[in-house]
């Protein structure tokens, strides 16, 4: 790491606390802090929609996926497309109805507080163990080149990430998105190009991925166990991204923060037209890698990205790729932050200790900001490196739930007599199934991909639920006041 890069990286740094002190200035209520008011406009969301879901996971992840495999991994983001487009039409229009701070109070209005509580902490639950796969990942390219250890890089990232994320709320975290977005990309870009040129060109190269195969983009052979056929990558992301789009207050805070339905629409579906955009660029890069004879087949996918910006990035883009990958980073982590941050305040603080004193909200919302900083930083510290692709293990850890919450919202508007224990008990059945089949792999499930375990978790709920309502009596489900 030469002293030129150390002097990129850095003014990296210093420029992003600067954008998003600037652009929130001070915050005068939760409101501000935590929607931007509904006035952030619509082109910045959805730049910061892409990159909050893409985190170092996509950048360091999919290269690798690229250069050890094909282009199929593609089809998952087709289906993402698709997803969102269902949400835009079915589930966003009862998000701008009346005031909801987070997702969940559209499920308190449905069926009660306690359904909103407990969709609320399954999402604060799976939101710190994925995240802290996130975090881990960050660390791995930036203990890489500068030498540092992997908790000392995890402590850098969260701390950095920290200072804007609880000076500047949403404001800062949309707007520091938008800029790093533009550093990753430009990152990917300047890495196809050197790669291309030590491959010899980069026709030469993409013909020579064809002939080998690797530009294969759709995968027709039906199968359970293959992740990235046509089937299951699509209808798998496609409920993958309604449940991340339409049920994750990690994303539904950022669309509650647009001026309007419509301007929340267009943030969404061309959120995911760029994701397709993004996700091709960084399979490039690593066929392009592959090309140049830089994937060792003794290195580990996740490290031959990280490796190659060490050993072939002249000075100075090498400190402008590492920066983009933290970039990414920490543009999910300032969302998680954020969005831990407001669910606790409005779905557990406010109404369960009776406080509707702004002010108070707010402080008690810059207090969780710290103390979900803390909580990632040590599940990222307790985490073990693994030969399964970060970027699988994090969406595999997020489809323990996806599923279940997806099914909830499908459930009250389905099943006109499903009741607030109806709902609960299929969030928690669903849950727990998920868990023993991600984690435990029993039996049937020990080769079901991971892209069907969202459309599995969605069906439990569905059929615990509605089987649930009909053991019931009456037709009325029962519902809790709505607070705060």
């Amino acid at each position: 790491m030469t002293t030129l890069d150390v002097i990129v990286m850095a003014a990296y740094f210093a420029g992003i606390l600067a954008v998003g002190i600037v652009a929130a200035r001070r915050q005068g209520d939760t409101g501000d802090y935590f929607l931007g008011h509904h006035e952030l406009p619509w082109i910045a969301v959805m730049l910061s929609i892409v990159a909050t879901e893409t985190s170092a996971l996509t950048v360091i992840s999919v290269p690798g996926i690229g250069a050890r495999g094909n282009l199929t991994f593609l089809q998952l983001a087709f289906g993402y497309l698709i997803g969102r487009i269902g949400v835009a039409a079915w589930l966003l229009p009862g998000y701008f109805r009346g005031t909801q701070e987070t997702a969940y109070t559209r499920l308190q209005t449905r069926f009660g507080g306690g359904t909103r509580r407990a969709a609320s902490a399954i999402f604060m639950a799976i939101r710190v163990l994925g995240d802290s796969v996130r975090v881990f990942a960050s660390a791995i390219p930036l203990a890489i080149v500068t030498g540092w250890t992997i908790p000392e890089s995890v402590l850098a990232v969260a701390a950095v990430t920290l200072v804007y994320t609880w000076y500047g709320g949403i404001k800062a975290v949309v707007w520091v998105d938008v800029v790093q977005l533009g550093i990753y990309v430009l990152g990917g870009i300047a890495t196809v190009i050197v790669a291309a040129h030590l491959a010899g060109g980069f026709g030469p190269a993409m013909a020579h991925a064809a002939d080998q195969g690797k530009l294969a983009v759709f995968d027709w052979h039906l199968s359970l166990s293959a992740p990235y056929t046509f089937l299951s990558a699509v209808l798998g992301g496609a409920l993958l991204s309604a449940a991340s789009h339409g049920t994750d207050h990690l994303i539904v805070q950022r669309l509650l923060g647009t001026k309007s339905l419509g301007d929340a629409r267009r943030a969404l579906i061309g959120s995911g037209v760029l994701v397709i955009l993004q996700f091709a660029l960084f399979l490039v890069v690593g066929t392009m890698i592959w090309a140049s004879g830089n994937a060792d087949p003794a290195t580990t996918s996740d490290k031959l990205f990280p490796l190659f910006i060490v050993n072939h990035l002249p000075v100075g883009i090498k400190g402008l790729v590492v920066a983009g990958v933290l970039a990414a980073a920490m543009s999910t982590v300032s969302s998680s932050l954020n969005s831990l941050a407001s669910a606790t305040t409005h779905d557990f603080y406010a109404p369960l200790m009776r406080v509707r004193d702004d002010k108070r909200l707010l402080t008690v919302g810059r207090l969780a900001t710290i103390g979900w900083a803390l909580v990632l930083a040590a599940g990222a510290l307790s985490f073990r490196s693994t030969t399964q692709p970060v970027v699988v293990l994090a969406l595999s850890f997020a489809s323990i739930t996806y599923g279940a919450l997806l099914g909830t919202y499908l459930l009250g508007g389905l099943v006109p007599r499903a009741r607030q224990r109806d709902a609960i008990l299929a969030m928690g059945v669903a849950t727990a199934v998920m868990i023993v089949v991600v984690l435990g792999k029993p039996g049937v499930f020990q080769h079901l991909a991971w892209t069907w375990y969202v459309p599995l978790g969605l069906a439990l709920t569905l059929g615990v639920g509605w089987g649930a309502s009909r053991l019931g009596h009456g037709d009325t489900p029962t519902r809790e006041p709505e607070t705060a």
